[in-house]
């Protein structure tokens, strides 16, 4: 299992409309094999950062969630709706491995 991180830096004034991204996101990873662990809104101290986590199988299963992701409309959907609100400036990621007990 990989678990992928993500550090966003958004726009502290559209976080309304990040959380809406947000949202768009966690049925879509999971439609394609992920287990998204949900997004982490600023809530107190810095407000421009924003943290996602998801899951999947493998690194391979995680590359075949990209591929699906760029030709299916609700993914395009959601990059549109970052393209018109900009509620995000950048964003890092990283990749993790899982341990349990």
């Amino acid at each position: 299992m990989i678990t992928c991180y993500l550090r966003y830096i958004i726009d502290p004034d559209k976080l309304a409309e990040f959380e809406t991204y947000g949202r768009m996101w966690i049925p879509l990873v999971q439609k394609f094999g992920g287990i998204h662990h949900g997004y982490l809104l600023p809530s107190e101290g810095a407000s421009d950062v924003a943290l996602a986590f998801f899951s999947f199988e493998s690194l391979a299963a995680y590359e075949q969630y990209r591929l699906n992701a760029a030709t299916d409309p609700a993914c395009q959907a959601a990059m549109a709706y970052y393209r018109e609100t900009r509620c995000f400036v950048r964003y890092e990621r990283s990749f993790f491995r899982p341990v349990f007990p």
